[in-house]
């Protein structure tokens, strides 16, 4: 039986767009935690970090709000580093993508110290690799992978200890369809594995998850990063950078049945929810659906 520690950190601190702030709120109300616990697994709701408001002020050198930013990661770093120290999985409950930062970081920091080999996931339908001057926005929540790989400040690319937090090609980008004109040429100097839309509409998400999770075995710290825009915003409208042509339904319960079946999954993002866009609370209930598919529930024993 998984123990699950539950954070939210309400904060869109990393985005133009306001609303994300809202995202732990609408799982709680879509009952995320009593959801898993009928699934048979041990879920604690830590409740909600603390951090600064949203400024609303625009970029300075390219970034904006980057020392919000730098506070609300330190506080999530503390908190998922100290839940995977005592034997627990840490599930962030966001909030905008910036947060990853801080979570992998915890999961990069505990890797190192235990041995293990760092595999993210990071299901989106954006890279996420901009840098301050590439950035045609300055939104933080749009730098994550970039400063992952120790591209960025350094607050932030040196928050795990150790700078790059993981190697490039141990970060696997699943359903990305937006990318800006200058991430493009640093995806490709990167050189992380990236199963755009295109990869899944040819290969089909089962070839694509089978690829994503090659290199995958008994000693790998499994990471998902689950930004709620991958999902095709025609089911999954309550997001704050919808973009259209997403995975579908039964695609991305496939994808999250085929990484619970790894039996390697040691942390957890939700991020991007904005309840803000939402109708009803339809995409939280979505996503707590969704989470029962990555936490092993299926249709038949298998």
């Amino acid at each position: 039986m998984k123990s699950l520690h539950l954070i939210g950190a309400p904060t869109d601190v990393g985005a133009s767009i306001r609303g994300t702030s809202m995202g732990p709120e609408a799982l709680r109300v879509a009952d995320i935690v009593g959801t898993l616990a009928r699934d048979g697994l041990q879920v604690t709701d830590l409740g909600n970090l603390a951090g600064p408001a949203n400024p609303g002020q625009g970029p300075i050198d390219g970034l904006r709000h980057l020392e919000e930013v730098v506070a609300w990661n330190t506080s999530v770093f503390q908190a998922a580093y100290e839940i995977l120290a005592n034997g627990r999985m840490p599930v962030l409950m966001g909030g905008d993508h910036c947060l990853a930062i801080g979570s992998i970081s915890a999961a990069a920091r505990h890797c190192r110290e235990t041995g293990k080999q760092l595999m993210v996931l990071w299901l989106d339908a954006h890279a996420d690799a901009n840098t301050g001057s590439t950035s045609p926005t300055g939104n933080i929540h749009g730098m994550p992978v970039a400063c992952l790989c120790g591209d960025g400040p350094e607050p932030l690319t040196t928050l795990s200890g150790a700078r790059p937090a993981m190697a490039a090609h141990d970060i696997r980008q699943i359903g990305i369809r937006s990318v800006d004109p200058e991430e493009k040429q640093r995806l490709r100097e990167l050189g992380l594995p990236v199963f755009d839309m295109r990869y899944i509409d040819e290969n089909g998400m089962r070839e694509t998850m089978r690829q994503a999770l090659a290199g995958l075995d008994g000693n790998t710290h499994l990471h998902v990063s689950f930004d709620v825009d991958f999902l095709d915003c025609q089911i999954a409208p309550g997001v704050g950078t919808p973009v259209r042509g997403g995975p579908t339904y039964r695609e991305t319960h496939l994808a999250l049945e085929m990484i619970a079946d790894t039996g390697a999954l040691g942390s957890l993002d939700v991020l991007e929810l904005n309840p803000a866009r939402d109708i009803r609370n339809q995409t939280a209930e979505l996503v707590v659906e969704l989470l029962e598919s990555l936490f092993g529930k299926s249709t038949l024993l298998r």
